[in-house]
Order: C-alpha cells, then sequence, then structure tokens
C-alpha cells in the first residue's frame, strides 16, 4: 500500500482507530503487539477434535476428552519410547486420563511414594512441555491454574538436562513433594495437558437421548475451554422441551422411557415423573403394556420387574398423549403438510384396526381407555392436567436452563471453520442436485438462506422475541424440526412413530431418506454446497453426523473423493451392533486429517483400576503437502486484520494524527 493510500485509509478510519489506541497508547505497545502476532502466525495450528452423536454416552466422551482420542498415549510413546515399559506407560496414561482417582490407587499400594513422585512429576513435566510446545507462552500462560502458574512455567520452560539449572529444576520438585503439595501439583499438571491437547472442539450435533448422561456431556462441555455445537434434531427435540412446546415435552419423556433411561429427566434436570407414574398405574393398571417394554439392556441398571412394567405403563401413557398434541399442531399449521401422520382418527376400536394409506392393518394393541372416538385427539381431563404438571417442571428447572443457554451461546445450525463446512445432518435437496425451497411464513427458502432462517426460529421459540405470530410459529416449528420431511434435521419422509408401536407390517415402518443422503456421495454436489456456504480453500469438507456408518457392512465414512465425512460411528450402545464399531473422532492437526475409530468403551472404574483405554485404530484422511499453520487458518486471517489495523495506528501515530499517550 503506498503512502497516500495508506493515508486515506487510516483518516477514513480516524475514529475506530482512536478505540484501538487506548489499548495500544505508544508506538512502542503497537510495535511489540505486531511483532507478537506476527510471531503467532507462523505457529503450528491448533488441533482440532471433531464428535458426533454423542447420544448420553458420558463416560466414553469423557474418556475420549481426557486422552484426546488417544494422542496423549501417542505422545508419551514417542517421548518415552524404549525408557519406560509398556505397563509404566499404561500407568502413566491412566494418571493423566484420572489424576485424582488413580493417585488414590497408587497411594494405597505404592511402598515409597518419596522415589515415585519426583520421577513421576519430571515424566509429566515432559509431557506437558511437549504438548504445550505449538502454543505462545501467554496462551499457555492464560490456561495455567493460579495457584501453579510460576512454578508450571518454570519447569516447562527450564530443564534439569541444563547444568546451570539443575539443581534449580530438581530443588522445585523435591520443595513441591516435601511441602505436600504433590497430589496437587499432580492433578493441575495432568489436567493442562488434557486441556492443551485438545485446541477445539466441535460437537457436530446428537448430545441427547438414548444413553443416561447427557446433562453429565452438558455439565462437561459448559466448563470446557473451547468449543462449539452444531444442533442436532434430538439436541433441537429438548430445545423445544425447554421452550415449553408440549408436544416436545412429551417426545422426549417418550426416547427416555423406551431406553429405560430416567437419569437424565430426573436427576439430571429435576423433572418430576411422579405424576406420570400415578397417571399410567390408574389408566393402564391392568394393561401388561407389552409393547412398551423399555430397552433395559442398554441403561446403566438394570430394573426389577415391577419397575419395568410400570416404566412400560409410563411409556405408553405419555405416547398415547404425544399422538394426541402432534394432531393439535397439525391440525393448527396444515402448511406443516402432515396429514399422514395425524392416524387417530383412522383408529376403528371395536375390530382393533387403524387405515394407514388408504390399507387397513390389525392393530398390535387394542387397549386406548383415553382415546375419545368421537373426538381422538382431545386429551382427557386427565392427560392435560398431567401435562401441564410436567410443563411446569420443565419450566423450573435451572438446571435445564443453564445448558439451553450453553447450547445457545455455543450452537447454531451449521458452522464453518478453517475451511471446513459442519452440519449435523442435511441441507434438502431435489432429486436433480437442486437446492429444495422450503415455505416459512409464506417465504421460500433454500440452502444456506434455510438454514439461517430455521437458526433464527429456533432462538425466536426459546426467547420468544419477534412478534407474536412469528413466536408462535416458531413454537411449532421447532417440534416441525424434529420430524418433518423438509426439516434439514430429519429430511425423510415421515417420522414412523406410530407404525412402529402399532403395526406389524414392517413395509410402513420404512421412512424414506430426502435426495440428499445419496447426493452427497458425488463430489459435485458437495462442491455446490461448499460454494453455496462460501467455504473456500484447496482442502474443504463437509462434516456431517446423524445416519451412522455401517462399517461392519464395508460403508465408508469417507465419500465424495475425500470431500464428506460422515462421523456417526454409533456412540450411543444401541447403536454398537449396528456399525459394529462405537464412534469416531475425526482430529484436524497440523499435518492434516485422521479419523480415529473407537472400540466400546468399558468402564471409567477399569479404565483406572486395570489402565483399560478405548482401543482405537486411526485412518488417514488426508494429510497436507506442508504443515498447517496458524496463519493457514481462519485465525490467522482475523490475526492478519488486526496486524493491519496496528500498522495504521503506527502511521497514525509517526503522521501526528493521533498523539502518544504515556
Amino acid at each position: 500500500m503506498t503512502t497516500d493510500m495508506m493515508a486515506a485509509s487510516v483518516e477514513g478510519d480516524l475514529r475506530y482507530l482512536r478505540l484501538l489506541a487506548r489499548s495500544f497508547p505508544t508506538i512502542a505497545d503497537a510495535s511489540t503487539e505486531i511483532i507478537n502476532l506476527e510471531a503467532i502466525l507462523n505457529l503450528p495450528k491448533g488441533t482440532e477434535h471433531f464428535l458426533s452423536d454423542l447420544h448420553g454416552e458420558d463416560q466414553a466422551f469423557d474418556h475420549v476428552l481426557r486422552n484426546a482420542s488417544g494422542a496423549v498415549k501417542r505422545k508419551v510413546n514417542e517421548i518415552f519410547s524404549n525408557t519406560l515399559r509398556e505397563s509404566e506407560k499404561k500407568e502413566l496414561c491412566t494418571l493423566i486420563y484420572y489424576p485424582e482417582e488413580k493417585l488414590e490407587l497408587i497411594k494405597s499400594r505404592e511402598q515409597d511414594l518419596e522415589d515415585w513422585y519426583p520421577v513421576t512429576l519430571n515424566q509429566l513435566v515432559r509431557v506437558c512441555r511437549n504438548v504445550s510446545s505449538k502454543y505462545t507462552r501467554s496462551k499457555v500462560r492464560k490456561a495455567l491454574p493460579k495457584e501453579f502458574s510460576y512454578i508450571i512455567q518454570e519447569l516447562l520452560h527450564e530443564s534439569s538436562v541444563e547444568p546451570n539449572k539443575s539443581a534449580y529444576v530438581d530443588q522445585i520438585i523435591r520443595t513441591i513433594v516435601s511441602t505436600g503439595r504433590a497430589d496437587d501439583f499432580i492433578i493441575a499438571l495432568c489436567n493442562l495437558i488434557q486441556r492443551l491437547t485438545i485446541d477445539l472442539l466441535h460437537i457436530i450435533g446428537d448430545i441427547y437421548d438414548r444413553g443416561p448422561g447427557a446433562h453429565l456431556i452438558m455439565d462437561i462441555l459448559c466448563d470446557y475451554h473451547n468449543f462449539d455445537i452444531q444442533w442436532g434434531n434430538h439436541d433441537v427435540l429438548w430445545m423445544g422441551a425447554a421452550s415449553g412446546n408440549l408436544v416436545s415435552i412429551a417426545n422426549v419423556i417418550r426416547m427416555c422411557l423406551r431406553f429405560g433411561n430416567m437419569a437424565t429427566l430426573e436427576d439430571g434436570y429435576g423433572i418430576n415423573l411422579l405424576p406420570l407414574a400415578t397417571f399410567a398405574m390408574e389408566a393402564y393398571g391392568d394393561d401388561p403394556c407389552a409393547l412398551f417394554i423399555p430397552k433395559t439392556k442398554y441403561a446403566d441398571i438394570e430394573p426389577d420387574e415391577k419397575t419395568i412394567r410400570l416404566i412400560a405403563q409410563m411409556h405408553k401413557a405419555i405416547t398415547i398423549i404425544q399422538f394426541k398434541l402432534e394432531g393439535e399442531i397439525i391440525r393448527r399449521r396444515p402448511e406443516f403438510d402432515m396429514d399422514d401422520r395425524m392416524l387417530l382418527h383412522l383408529i376403528d376400536l371395536k375390530r382393533g384396526t387403524v387405515r394407514v394409506n388408504g390399507k387397513e392393518y390389525a392393530l398390535r394393541d387394542t387397549n386406548w381407555p383415553t382415546l375419545d372416538p368421537k373426538d381422538p385427539y382431545r386429551l382427557s381431563i386427565e392427560e392435560e392436567d398431567l401435562i401441564h404438571k410436567i410443563w411446569h417442571s420443565f419450566e423450573s428447572s435451572e438446571k435445564l436452563k443453564k445448558h439451553m443457554r450453553c447450547f445457545f451461546r455455543h450452537g447454531s445450525m451449521y458452522q464453518v471453520c478453517n475451511s471446513n463446512l459442519l452440519f449435523h445432518a442435511s441441507v434438502p435437496m431435489n432429486p436433480d442436485g437442486t437446492f429444495k425451497e422450503v415455505s416459512i411464513l409464506g417465504k421460500t427458502y433454500k440452502g444456506r438462506a434455510l438454514l439461517d432462517r430455521v437458526d433464527q426460529l429456533i432462538r425466536t421459540a426459546y426467547f420468544k422475541t419477534g412478534d407474536q405470530e412469528e413466536v408462535e410459529y416458531a413454537s411449532d416449528y421447532i417440534w416441525y424440526l424434529w420430524g418433518g420431511k423438509d426439516s434439514p434435521l430429519f429430511d425423510k419422509s415421515k417420522m414412523a412413530t406410530f407404525e412402529r408401536a402399532f403395526i406389524e407390517d414392517p413395509e410402513t415402518h420404512k421412512e424414506e431418506k430426502g435426495a440428499y443422503y445419496a447426493l452427497r456421495e458425488r463430489e459435485d454436489i458437495c462442491d455446490k454446497i461448499l460454494d453455496e456456504f462460501g467455504v473456500t480453500g484447496p482442502h474443504r469438507h463437509i462434516i456431517n453426523g446423524h445416519v451412522p456408518v455401517r462399517s461392519n457392512m464395508g460403508e465408508n465414512p469417507i465419500k465424495a473423493n475425500g470431500k464428506m465425512l460422515v462421523i456417526d460411528g454409533g456412540f450411543s450402545r444401541p447403536y454398537h451392533l449396528e456399525t459394529g464399531i462405537a464412534g469416531y473422532t475425526l482430529v484436524y492437526h497440523s499435518r492434516g486429517f485422521q479419523l480415529v475409530q473407537h472400540e466400546p468403551f468399558e468402564s471409567r472404574a477399569k479404565a483406572i483400576a486395570e489402565g483399560l483405554d478405548i482401543k482405537s485404530t486411526t485412518i488417514v484422511v488426508e494429510l497436507s503437502s506442508h504443515r498447517q499453520m496458524v496463519k493457514d487458518t481462519d485465525k490467522g486471517a482475523e490475526l492478519r486484520n488486526q496486524i493491519k489495523d496496528l500498522e495504521k495506528l503506527l502511521f497514525a501515530y509517526r503522521h501526528g494524527l493521533i498523539k502518544e499517550k504515556e
């Protein structure tokens, strides 16, 4: 840029530059910051981890974060290679993953702690030095626990191998032990190693449902240092429930009961299910509810026979209520085009049949004591009282409100990050590869504009902002996203909940996927979608979840010549047999992409006691010809813009347009 061009640019930005001068009041301050930012641009990019479809498997998720999808183990192997036995490396890894619990175990069996502490502290310092090497001292310093900040900095940047400093470093470690702070210091170091190994975490949707610990996953995320979420259909169902949508509430409860998982509802969010249990026992007391027996083999605790029967009765009760509530929205919103999901008025209780798509089918369950044939979608007085009690319980849950605030602060329908487009399920498309037009409140949207509009509506449904018509529409639409045929979070012909529950014929259970799921196999279609969302760069990708990849049947998660990566590998235990594995982690580090394929995680207790790590297989997806640096990332683009602004500020100082301040 010439001097004249710079002068014109600076004069146009003087108001902004005066604000910037408050942070950098002198030429020295601005120059120092430019030097710092230029240096950061030439560090290796931080490691990003992508996870999808966690479905309440909190222990497996927690372990994957603690071991950084196997990265911690690889680093320990690299650092200590032949200097430690395999059993010693395993012990060190387990200590890094679970420092508090492992310390208690070691102290109960270790005979010479005075010797063990210095050796272990030196090993941990070496690992910590390795994982912190790609960051600036400033960034590492901000991650340090305050009480040990100075000591850790000294240990990371001074070496006991250096003759002039060996006594100094050794004395620090001896004093940590002699003052009784070794345990606290080890815990702090291990947590720091975990934090520095993953720079940015992306969750590609579906934290909720099926597994018992979605609330525990949210507890971890709400305190995590750097993450984002792309909302999944199960997440939005919970967001709908938290916004007060009665149909979403009924669906959430039904899903929990189906998998015998009340922990998230009761223990996590304090949702009172006693009114539902009382109602179910009264309405279905003599009904075995055989079709509604929960899938308790996936629950952490196997309930007794009486509890299973009660859960089945509750499951049936809330399912019937759900169908009635859905009918209300479908009648109110003909534009949703979901009349085929209204089936209660097509039931003939005397004959025990239901008519679906013009064909009559026998019902597998003919006991419908709360169904009024004259008005089958009307809730009974007892059902209406029950659903409003449950609504109040959702409305009063402070923990749920906290987690929803986290969802909205860190979440969105999609994200573009470092030439990667992340979204959970689909972008609705026509069979010819064009973007499908979807009508919302009389206007049509497609492609990126559709996902942006849906994002707005989800926020409107929860925060109740905007005019009354939009708020009421959004409150219904947030449920539509769960099972509507043009929903980018569902994109199937129908949600066949009724048919799966009450009709034997498997043909009625089929849910045809939208055109997107077949088209995404094509590289030209992926390029079209990436262009639509403004994703640039020579190595750009779409990263999805939602549809489990059946690796045991030879299905490949890498599609469209590497442009599409589907990383739903079945974290959820009900999917383990279907996928043959127990989840994927996609890792994007400075040298390229790797897909880590996980085997089932046994338990936290075994991991601590026996050092049983998740067995993982790493697949190289794509390696870069040159190492990716910060300057190659979105963060690098931000830093370059900051440098340009600081250069303008320097020009303004040196030409007297802005005065330096002492």
